[in-house]
Formats: structure tokens, sequence, C-alpha cells
């Protein structure tokens, strides 16, 4: 499966950066393959079009922002929210109103700036425990990983590589990860096991554990294609949701979005203690899924990657992204 080759991933919101991110200047990126520009209008709201005015092919990004409006670097044309064209300064345009550029859905959540290029099948994952009593998020992420989103999903997913992958940081050395259950969802699934890890002394601050070892009771969530919440309890009570998501922005090259929300304090544990942590963990994971294909093979038949039982997560992804493009008529897969 190729990102930019499947009119299917349009249909869906992704999680393209933290609100923080966009300030008083547009922010380029691609999306899909797709060349959006971002902005916040007059409101505060983020919003998105396509980045290339309809004049010159000039990138929108490089403009500013006037009175909510992106404007051109070119010549100065401007478009709102929507990608209507509102100014033209030389007022010499020959096509009739109105006209401007593809826009697109754009809203914020958790903090978060989220897109849609086509009407989306399902709406922005739900996370309860947001906002709710007893619970605070740390922003982490928001960096650019060459390989593809599904590597990334699929990895989340994989106690397998624990053993191997993260032996410098919480990994065990049981190469056998412990039985787990998988529950399906209408847009995913969940996943629920018990992992022992290791508690090194360096990581136990973001814990507040100073045990050698522990045990994570996990209840994984996925949400197609590329989302996941997943809560981590351990046994003093600390509850961890890493939600991650996947951007896929052009071929092999992803947007890796992380958060977390925790009921505990910033005062029991600070936020940069919390990021420490998982950023030294998702570098273990960085280094790996780089050097994959970028091309995931949708389908066993294609006999191109063999599975491991414990494999079932990963390859319930591909089922689930598989039946949707085959009941999609455009894709390259149907």
């Amino acid at each position: 499966m190729r990102v930019t080759q499947e009119p299917l991933l349009r249909k869906f919101w992704y999680c393209v950066m933290p609100m923080s991110a966009l300030g008083d200047t547009p922010v380029g990126m691609k999306l899909c393959g797709e060349p959006i520009a971002l902005w916040k209008d007059a409101s505060g709201a983020p919003r998105a079009v396509k980045d290339r005015c309809l004049h010159r092919t000039a990138k929108l990004s490089l403009g500013t922002v006037e009175n909510g409006n992106i404007v051109c670097p070119y010549h100065g044309w401007a478009f709102d929210g929507t990608g209507h064209c509102v100014k033209v300064p030389q007022d010499v345009v020959e096509k009739p109103n109105p006209f401007g550029v593809p826009g697109y859905r754009c809203v914020e959540r958790y903090n978060h700036v989220w897109v849609a290029l086509d009407e989306p099948f399902y709406d922005i994952p739900v996370i309860p425990e947001f906002g709710a009593p007893g619970y605070r998020q740390v922003i982490e992420f928001c960096d650019d990983w060459a390989c593809a989103p599904l590597r990334i999903m699929e990895n989340a997913f994989d106690n397998a590589h624990f053993a191997f992958v993260h032996k410098g940081s919480f990994g065990d050395t049981d190469p056998v990860p412990p039985p787990f259950t998988l529950e399906d969802t209408e847009d995913g699934f969940v996943m629920r096991t018990e992992v022992p890890v290791r508690n090194p002394e360096g990581m136990r601050d973001a814990i507040g554990m100073t045990s050698d070892r522990t045990v994570r009771r996990t209840a994984n969530r996925f949400f197609v294609p590329f989302f996941r919440a997943g809560k981590i309890t351990y046994p003093n009570g600390l509850e961890n949701i890493l939600c991650t998501a996947a951007t896929p922005m052009d071929e092999g090259k992803t947007r890796f979005v992380q958060w977390v929300i925790r009921n505990d304090t910033e005062e029991q544990v600070p936020s940069e203690k919390v990021i420490a942590f998982d950023k030294r963990v998702s570098l273990e994971d960085k280094l790996i899924l780089e050097s994959t294909d970028e091309n995931v093979p949708l389908d066993a038949s294609e006999g191109r990657e063999l599975h491991m039982v414990c494999d079932r997560p990963g390859v319930l992804m591909r089922k689930k992204i598989r039946q949707l493009l085959r009941a999609t008529p455009e894709s390259t897969a149907a």
C-alpha cells in the first residue's frame, strides 16, 4: 500500500500538529501527498487549504495572514478559510466570481490540529479521559519519520520487539510476549494484555515507582487507519494513555504526533520527565522503523512478509484497511 496512491486514505481525520505550532504565519506540509497550507483565522481557529495559489502556483504557506485570511506572497491574492478568493489587489481577474483554491476540513481537538482532505468515514477518535477530572495532558512530539504510517501503528501493538528494540530501556529479556486478547470495534479494535517490563533507574521518576521491575496492564485501542490510544495501568495506580497519530505525509514520510493523558499531577511528575521517558523509547523505535520497506503489503497472498502468531494485531490492521479499500470503487486495491 502506497499512501499517495489510495484515494481512500484522504477520507480520514489526521492529527497534523499541536495548536501551539501555528503562530502568526502560515505553515506548509504534505498530507497524503497533497501540499496543504495551515494558519489561524481571525477567531484563532485552524484553517487548511491547498498550498498552491491558483494564479501562478506559488506556495501560500510562504505568505502572510491578514484579517484572518491567507495571503499569497507572489501577488497578494487573499483566500479565506474555505479557500474562496476574497481579494485580488490588481483587480483584474479573467475568471468569474466566486473562485478559489481547494479548502479542507480543519478543526482543533485535544489541543492539536486535525485535517481531513475528503468527507471522512469516521469522526475524530474519542478519548474519554481528555479533560476529565483528575487527568492532565502532556504534549510530547511532532516529528517526521522516514517510514510508512502503518509500520508505526503495527509497532505500537507489537510486544515481541520489546526484548530487542527496547533492551536499552524497559524491555524484558524474554523474547516471547505474554498472551493477549483482541476485541473488535467498528473503527478498529482493542488489544488487552499484561506485560512484565524492566524499570531502569534512569526512567523510574516518570512512573513514580522505585522497583527494578513492574507490570504494564494495557488496553491498547487502534483506530483505522493510523491512530492509537493506549492506556497503560501500573501497579501503583498510574494511568498513562499514549495517544499516537501516524499521519501520512508522502511516500516513506510520516508525521509522528504524540501526547499522553495521565492521572497524576505536574508536581508529582514534571512533564519533562514524562517526555524524556517516551523520547528515549520512541528513538529506539525510530531507528528500526526507518529501516523498513515503505510499501506495506496488505494481503498475505502477496507473500512478501511472513507473520508470527503475535503479529495478529498488525495483521488485523491490514485486514481492516484492506476491506475498506476493496469496498471503495476508486481504490487501487478494489
